[in-house]
């Protein structure tokens, strides 16, 4: 830790009360793990999970990479998530708070969230749904979106959310790689104000080639929009729910049985399916849930993420009712009506523990700056304990103005570092032990074996960076991507480092005394923009698609103030390079073309118009140099490789 970089304790009323109180005590869980890894997770196993079958084997590591845990243990996650907690006296206990986007407020108890996934889990198998069975979910950020999930659990159907701002044909191939077969959606969802479309994204994707599997679809009416129904195939949500029974007996399936895909992009353009355990996710879920919010039951927790995203299943839909936690969902954004509404929905429930990614923040930095009505000094921020941070590295200015304008300078950042493969956290400050040094993920949640190596495997020294690992399997990890086993070990497990170890796709380096790290960035080509993984690939992919305009597209990130990364898409055209207001209007028609490609988050943030493309005599394209460019750093790099030097200074012009 330099002496230039300040570091902030916890406050020693939280080091008290915490789950984890102090670093004496992680640092026993630690040592507790390292003496006997097994024993660790088994342990808090027995102490989180109901078990319907005890499990008698912790680890099966017979064939690796494709780990097992607690294999012979059965359970149900919906039981987990409900009926416990009803069973235990919590049932009038409010399971969630619901804001909608136009600010109406709905409590639901754990009993009605009970009665409502049971008679959900029970229309799903009136239309012959059984256990392995594929359900898509593609729905608005609601209580019936949590609902949705829980019901397939309960039923084991494996369920697979799509981000609702994903386009038909985003949606068209999750359908058609899962071979699902029920859709639940909503006629549209409310954003901002505004009403968009989802049941005519569905019935785009469904008239596309290879969702033949689909025999239902159910609609919940969220906005009461007019949509289109096939009959008999499609069927309003609420209709089918009120005809059933508000019990349902949980389908109690193995450990190893698939809670859920959840399709993470990729460097070859296709998105891989994500294939997700039922009992060693769980148990990774309620445990980090427990250590690093220190959730305690009268906490009123609220993460901020979508459902679609691996946030919104573990911090959402899972690690929070697990533990029987009382939790915000909210439906819209953090700028509508105006740019203070986070803040306001903290004073308004009264949240102890808030969850969000930097990008949010960021952005909310620069409208309180631009606007001081919407600053949060202006709102009672006082009910807040603990921050948190997700889906990429924050940045040390942005870290300090939340600790310090939201944090009221008293709340611990846990800043968090994991992925759709991990399940939960891995690298995080727990609240009541750990020093905080602005823009570190600081040190491995116990149990996590993380470690910075070079290109052969090897440990480097702290204050050197390298690639950033996990050196054993852990509970929660990714079991395989769906349908692709070889992808699944040559992605994550791959040759160099002989199978040994997980290899996260980042970079990392970590601190020379003490041993905190900090995430450097992607070593592959996915992108990271506003904490969604998209691949270099499927971007370029969907630009070339267009098949009357672009001959050839390079994309890479440069690094954002808001996003933390942006796309800059490198493009020729099957026509003249175009300049001025010609080259705008075809950017915008091809950033468009992206969005409806692929979804909104997706289009370029700069089109750049090249006579060709940057490349060897050999033909491949170098992406190091398109990074410079698009950075508008200067090329120091060898070029003498390239057979065009001259297109870089092209391509370095603002056109």
């Amino acid at each position: 830790m330099t002496t230039e970089t300040p570091t902030y304790f916890p406050p020693e009323e939280l080091v008290r009360n915490a789950h984890v109180s102090g670093m004496d005590a992680y640092h026993v869980l630690v040592a507790e793990a390292e003496a006997d890894y097994e024993g660790f997770w088994a342990r808090h196993a027995r102490e989180l999970v109901s078990w319907r079958t005890p499990f008698s084997q912790v680890l099966d590591a017979s064939t690796p990479p494709f780990f097992k845990w607690f294999a012979d243990g059965t359970l149900n996650a919906s039981y987990n998530c409900l009926d416990r907690h009803v069973e235990n006296g919590l049932g009038d206990k409010v399971a969630i708070i619901f804001e909608a986007d136009d600010g109406a407020v709905a409590q639901v108890t754990y009993r009605e969230m009970l009665e409502r996934t049971c008679r959900l889990a029970n229309a799903l198998k009136a239309r012959g749904l059984v256990k392995g069975d594929r359900v898509i979910v593609y729905m608005p950020m609601s209580v019936e979106g949590v609902v949705a999930m829980l019901a397939c659990a309960r039923i084991g159907a494996t369920h697979s959310v799509v981000f609702g701002g994903f386009s038909a044909q985003s949606l068209r191939d999750r359908i058609a790689d899962t071979g699902a077969a029920l859709v639940i959606t909503a006629d549209e969802q409310m954003r901002g104000g505004k009403a968009l479309p989802l049941k005519a994204i569905v019935d785009e994707a469904l008239a596309m080639q290879g969702c033949e599997t689909v025999r239902d679809v159910l609609v919940y009416r969220r906005s009461g929009g007019d949509v289109t129904f096939v009959a008999p195939r499609d069927k309003w949500l609420h209709d089918v729910m009120d005809a059933e029974p508000t019990t349902c007996d949980p389908e109690w399936v193995g450990a190893e049985h698939p809670l859920f895909l959840l399709y993470t992009s990729g460097s070859t353009g296709k998105p891989k399916g994500v294939q997700h355990s039922t009992g060693g996710y769980l148990l990774h879920a309620a445990l980090t849930t427990k250590w690093t919010f220190d959730l305690k039951p009268d906490d009123v927790f609220w993460c901020t993420a979508d459902i679609g995203w691996v946030t919104g299943h573990t911090y959402i839909a899972y690690g929070p009712l697990a533990l029987g936690g009382t939790e915000v969902v909210f439906e819209g954004v953090p700028t509508y009506p105006d740019a203070s509404r986070f803040w306001r929905v903290i004073e308004r429930h009264k949240v102890t523990i808030f969850y969000t990614a930097p990008t949010a923040i960021r952005s909310l930095i620069k409208a309180a700056e631009g606007n001081e009505a919407v600053h949060p000094k202006n709102v009672d921020l006082s009910s807040l304990r603990i921050l948190g941070s997700v889906g990429e590295p924050i940045n040390p200015a942005a870290w300090e103005w939340y600790h310090k304008h939201v944090g009221g300078g008293r709340c611990p950042i846990v800043d968090t570092w994991w992925q759709t493969e991990t399940g939960g956290h891995m690298i995080t400050p727990l609240p009541g032990a750990t020093p905080l040094v602005p823009g570190s993920c600081t040190l491995p949640f116990p149990g996590v074996m993380a470690a910075v190596v070079d290109e052969a495997g090897h440990d480097v020294p702290n204050g050197q960076g390298g690639i950033l690992v996990i050196k054993k399997p852990w509970p929660s990890m990714i079991r395989t991507i769906y349908g692709d086993p070889e992808r699944y070990q040559k992605s994550y497990f791959p040759d160099e480092f002989q199978g040994r170890y997980y290899l996260a796709g980042d970079g990392a380096s970590r601190d020379e005394k003490t041993g905190y790290f900090t995430i450097t960035g992607r070593i592959d080509d996915v992108l990271n923009v506003s904490g969604h993984r998209m691949g270099t690939m499927e971007i370029e992919s969907a630009l070339v698609s267009h098949t009357e305009l672009v001959a050839e597209a390079a994309v890479v990130g440069r690094p954002d103030d808001t996003t933390g990364e942006a796309i800059c898409a490198f493009v020729v055209l099957k026509r003249p390079r175009p300049t001025g207001e010609e080259a705008k209007k075809i950017a915008k028609e091809l950033r468009d073309w992206v969005g409806k490609q692929i979804g909104p988050i997706a289009k370029p943030k700069d089109i750049r118009f090249g006579d060709n493309l940057p490349k060897t005599r050999s033909g491949k394209i170098m992406r190091r140099l398109l990074r410079s460019v698009a950075t508008g750093a200067a090329i120091t790099q060898d070029t003498s490789t390239l057979e065009n030097p001259a297109i870089l200074e092209q391509l370095a012009e603002n056109n």
